[in-house]
């Protein structure tokens, strides 16, 4: 089993009067970490699933006398798929609040599900966490690090979800039945959802222009659907863990591109599978975009797994100046122009330097991007 570096820091989380919120897209291995770790300590444990409509009914019932008689003498509560409990907040809630020395640990694929029901009644009691696709840290630490380096351009292709890099060989098999079954089901469950062809088309259309500025109004044209329905599918799609969006960077210049985004895949396994393009490396055209779409993604994963607080954007002047990647971290910008081939000549706009001076960059290429994830 593949050790996820979450496990550490959800055991020293243990017992502080907080719940733990675990969340990230299905099939990330939310459930095997809870258990592994559960396993290993020597507490009581009681685990519901929210899947269960008994289970959703019960935990559902607000009063803490009920709650208490679910629980018992355990000393540990999971609630996996927390995000289909009703009201699950206040479930919550009533648990830290009324029954001390007990841990809850609460697992859901849907954010917008999950947190909209959590954040406001457990404001000041809860730890939060992602677990995304397999990053470069924990491959390295199972693969070694020579052997995790030569697996690259697979990476590039095929992504890094636990099963797609534990089922060697049958890769394929397994991003098609995880992007056609599993991908979108919190999403067909949003009661507000009825285009569904209109949903395949967009993540479709998204797909295809991963690195690229992406225009809400094109995407609607493109996919024949109004500019509302694109904005709100491609939030509910950000919000179950399966895109993600990079704004434009502008403070000081008046030539910045303003209010753009470009919107990035968290696996990109699972972006060839929308496409179906599982074309070796080597002879790719998009080889710049999943590139692109690879160090990006995994970037995320190093800053967010080692708690480094960042906000994140892309940089682009009319002029066509630009900055693949911009971290703003303690007042500094730290700039990445991503590479594949490293002979290229990386070049710092110097409109960027001279605007904001407190800056550091980097050059990314297939011989020093571990330096960057590790």
């Amino acid at each position: 089993m593949i050790k996820r570096e979450l496990e550490t820091n959800i055991k020293e989380k243990f017992f502080q009067g907080k719940a733990i919120v675990l969340l990230g897209p299905r099939q990330t291995g939310k459930t095997t970490l809870v258990k592994k770790i559960i396993t290993e300590r020597p507490e009581n444990t009681v685990w519901f699933t929210g899947d269960d409509y008994l289970t959703r009914e019960e935990l559902g019932k607000h009063s803490v006398g009920h709650l208490k008689s679910l629980i018992g003498d355990n000393t540990v509560v999971v609630i996996d798929e927390a995000q289909y409990v009703n009201n699950i907040g206040l479930t919550i809630k009533i648990l830290v609040d009324n029954i001390p020395d007990l841990q809850v640990i609460a697992t859901g694929s849907s954010s917008f599900e999950l947190l909209n029901a959590v954040n406001e009644s457990l404001t000041g009691r809860k730890w939060e966490y992602w677990l995304l696709p397999l990053g470069f840290r924990e491959l390295r630490n199972h693969n070694g690090f020579i052997e995790e380096r030569g697996l690259l351009e697979h990476r590039l292709v095929y992504g890094t979800y636990p099963e797609v890099v534990t089922c060697m060989g049958n890769e394929k098999e397994v991003l098609h039945l995880l992007s056609d079954s599993y991908l979108y089901k919190d999403i067909f469950r949003y009661d507000k959802l009825n285009k569904p062809k209109v949903l395949e088309r967009l993540i479709r259309a998204l797909a295809h222009q991963v690195s690229s500025e992406v225009s809400f109004n094109e995407l609607a044209r493109q996919i024949k659907a109004d500019f509302q329905t694109v904005e709100k599918y491609i939030d509910l799609l950000e919000k179950t863990f399966v895109i993600f969006r990079l704004p434009s960077l502008n403070r000081n210049l008046r030539n910045e591109i303003k209010k753009s985004r470009k919107i990035y895949f968290y696996d990109n396994g699972v972006r060839n599978a929308i496409i179906g393009n599982f074309t070796p490396f080597p002879a790719r055209e998009d080889k710049g975009a999943l590139w692109e779409n690879y160090f990006i993604s995994e970037r995320l994963k190093y800053l967010r797994y080692n708690r480094i607080y960042a906000n994140c954007y892309f940089w682009r002047t009319h002029a066509q100046q630009e900055i693949d990647y911009v971290e703003e971290k303690d007042g500094v910008m730290h700039a990445f122009v991503i590479k594949w081939n490293p002979n290229k000549n990386i070049r710092f706009p110097a409109t960027f330097r001279k605007a904001y001076p407190h800056h550091k960059m980097h050059g990314i290429n297939p011989n020093n991007y571990y330096e960057f994830l590790d």
